[in-house]
């Protein structure tokens, strides 16, 4: 919500925006330079034939995003100082044992240093007798049916490897089956429509890109990337690209495992029936994503309220927008204000200079932790994640997986209904795959979270 006119600040960027909505000033995390990876693509066993295809897609990607890239199959370099320099360790369709154990022990420390892996395809076929590196990894490669076409279900659309990608992607790539299944331990950012193609053989849920921290690092899997042409085509190589600034953490990333939400919006007009707009304007749908026009209103989910729980949106401003998150409010009865006066906006904001009305306050009544917040937030034109946590009076909010405010409400919302705010002409949001997981009785008062202005 915007009550206040547009900062003279705010509207020169908005006149420096493309209509492809090129973003402002980058945050410190958007901004840190990613600036040198090292690509390991040493095989003692099966060896792909994409691998060079592999190294020269990485090596482009480099010279487009000012990283450099060593490329080596040399296990020597896997020394402590060596590996040091490099903010992510791309494992290249390696295959079989091919580290001895000194250089293992190196690689562990690198990761308990901070450091970032990508493991790509065949990186779930290799080093099966280091228990570290398969609990690194996520799951290791059991079989594959025949090269063939299959279904892609992109289930994260605000992760920065797979938010440029459709709800569902359809190529042609080697299908690997795991012997186990990684999502108790990983965050899943896309899986297999098994009824797509033949020779699936994991129960209907198969996960084939994830992520997670481990050992004080980063790490980032695909299972795609077993032919030559994956590595000329652009959402595989921009999911790389990802990948990549995920392991070295240049991009922020919620990678905690997720299980146990509901979906109350999952992009479907079915789901979409299930809302109800209040006020003016309102939101169209297209490839499950729902965009505000027009307003103030609010589209909000009248089928039930909720108490304790933890709700998820991933959310998008292609410029200077605004909208938010609303919670705890009664029934508006069709007035969009009733929320307002009676629940919370979780704030979505580019550029208001009043630190209690930008983006992860808690609109007018906290700010967030400005630091964290910059620190975690997507720049216009990316996608970002919000988990708001109510429990009791008690409102904790997270950004892309980072805590920003922790704040305990005076008002009665915990018991209430949640919407998503459409501001009004030209302040446009995009949301996408709301979710939902009531877990529970409330719990302490807040914590000490250090708050910026305005607390």
């Amino acid at each position: 919500m915007r009550r206040l006119a547009i900062t003279a600040l705010a509207a020169a960027l908005v006149t420096g925006l493309s209509a492809a909505g090129a973003a402002v000033t980058p945050t410190p995390a958007e901004a840190a330079p990613l600036t040198k990876v090292l690509v390991f693509s040493k095989t003692a066993g099966f060896r792909h034939s994409a691998i060079p295809h592999g190294i020269t897609a990485i090596q482009q990607l480099g010279a487009a995003n000012g990283f450099t890239v060593t490329a080596t199959e040399d296990a020597g370099a896997f020394s402590t100082a060596n590996l040091a320099q490099y903010q992510a360790v791309v494992f290249l369709n390696t295959t079989g044992d091919v580290l001895d154990s000194g250089q293992q022990n190196a690689f562990e420390a690198y990761l308990a240093a901070g450091g970032g892996f990508v493991g790509v395809h065949a990186a779930a076929d290799t080093e099966y007798d280091w228990p570290w590196y398969g609990g690194l990894v996520g799951a290791y490669f059991a079989s594959h049916p025949a090269t063939q076409q299959a279904t892609i279900r992109v289930e994260d659309r605000a992760n920065p490897s797979t938010a440029h990608l459709p709800s569902t992607w359809t190529r042609t790539d080697e299908w690997y089956n795991y012997r186990t299944n990684p999502r108790s331990d990983m965050k899943v950012l896309a899986s297999l429509d098994e009824s797509s193609y033949s020779g699936g053989s994991m129960g209907g849920d198969h996960p084939i890109i994830w992520c997670h921290e481990y050992g004080g690092g980063r790490a980032w899997y695909t299972g795609l990337g077993h032919t030559e042409q994956s590595y000329t085509d652009g959402n595989f190589t921009q999911m790389l690209l990802g990948g990549i600034r995920i392991a070295a953490g240049v991009a922020a990333a919620d990678c905690r495992p997720e299980s146990g939400y509901t979906p109350l919006f999952d992009g479907t007009q079915a789901s979409l029936a299930q809302w109800r707009q209040a006020g003016p304007g309102g939101f169209t749908l297209a490839d499950g994503t729902l965009s505000s026009y027009g307003g103030m209103g609010l589209l909000w989910y009248p089928v039930r309220t909720f108490a304790n729980y933890s709700l998820k949106v991933d959310w998008m401003m292609p410029g200077d927008d605004n909208g938010g998150v609303f919670i705890g409010f009664p029934d508006p009865q069709g007035d969009p204000w009733r929320p307002v006066d009676s629940g919370h906006e979780i704030q979505i904001d580019a550029t208001d200079g009043d630190p209690t009305r930008t983006t992860g306050s808690v609109y007018s009544f906290q700010a967030p932790n400005l630091a964290a917040r910059e620190a975690a937030l997507h720049p216009p034109g990316s996608w970002n994640t919000y988990e708001i946590g109510v429990h009791g009076q008690r409102v904790e909010i997270w950004l892309n997986g980072v805590k920003i405010n922790d704040y305990v409400s005076g008002r009665a919302i915990a018991d209430g209904h949640i919407g998503l705010q459409n501001d009004g002409a030209g302040l446009d949001i995009h949301y996408r795959n709301v979710r939902i997981k009531t877990d529970g009785p409330s719990e302490p008062p807040a914590t000490d979270l250090a708050q910026g202005a305005g607390r």
